[in-house]
């Protein structure tokens, strides 16, 4: 079960409402997504959890690219949404590397037959590293420190309590709440 929440700021502060995440394939879409929800090009804040398992916050500030942090990678990673928010860049990939590694039939480099499909597993398999990835930063001018977002993140924190407690230290608690 997902919760996914889009918090864009105003100048008359925070207003809340649940995102149709349906047709939202790529970071573009979700991008796309938050910038409508602003009248102005103003700060919007995409949240999304799974389950106590893992949560995202990805940020959009007009037309600059987004920002992204999520809690567990490991754990995103093994969901369509979190998959949405890891990034190549984010995981540290070069996409023209990965093009490298496959030839034009579709093979990887030097994979001549299927007689042993082991031999060639895992050369394009780059771990998702456990815990927390991307800009801890993402939040600081809004109120809550990277140590704190960082210790949101940790072993044994209850994913919704963590939104919630995010949604407390940037003065949106009370419009997150009313989507929840």
């Amino acid at each position: 079960m997902y919760f996914a929440a889009l918090l864009a700021r105003n100048e008359d502060g925070w207003q809340a409402s649940e995102p149709d995440l349906d047709d939202v394939e790529t970071l573009g879409d979700l991008s796309d997504l938050a910038r409508q929800a602003s009248a102005e090009e103003e700060t919007v804040l995409v949240f999304i959890e799974q389950e106590d398992a893992w949560f995202g916050v990805v940020r959009v500030d007009g037309e600059e690219d987004p920002r992204i942090y999520v809690s567990d990678a490991a754990a995103a990673a093994r969901s369509s949404y979190g998959e949405i928010l890891l990034t190549d860049e984010l995981l540290g990939r070069d996409p023209e590397d990965l093009e490298d590694l496959v030839d034009l039939d579709g093979t990887e480099d030097g994979d001549t037959s299927d007689d042993d499909p082991e031999a060639d597993a895992g050369l394009m398999d780059d771990p998702v590293p456990v815990g927390p990835l991307g800009d801890a930063d993402i939040l600081t001018d809004l109120g809550l420190s990277r140590k704190e977002l960082l210790a949101l993140s940790g072993d044994g924190a209850l994913t919704g309590e963590a939104l919630g407690e995010i949604a407390e230290a940037i003065g949106c608690a009370d419009v997150l709440e009313a989507v929840r």
